[in-house]
């Protein structure tokens, strides 16, 4: 049953999506930019992987794990 709701919720929240992007309307308020908003997303992720990847190779993040229960 929680199956089905959860279906219905996110379909119900995708649909406003599909008439947002008009490219005749520009002017409108709840006009997206897909594209600028995707090259964002991807950037934004390759700098904080990067950052992640960088803070684990810096050996100042003491990960513990063969630490013996008290």
């Amino acid at each position: 049953m929680q199956e089905v709701v959860l279906s219905l919720l996110v379909l119900l929240a995708g649909l406003p999506t599909l008439d947002a992007n008009d490219p005749e309307n520009k002017n409108d308020p709840f006009y997206y930019d897909w594209y600028s908003l995707r090259v964002g997303g991807l950037i934004c992720a390759g700098i904080l992987c990067a950052l992640g990847i960088i803070v684990l190779m810096s050996g100042k993040c003491k990960c513990k794990f063969r630490q013996k229960p008290r």
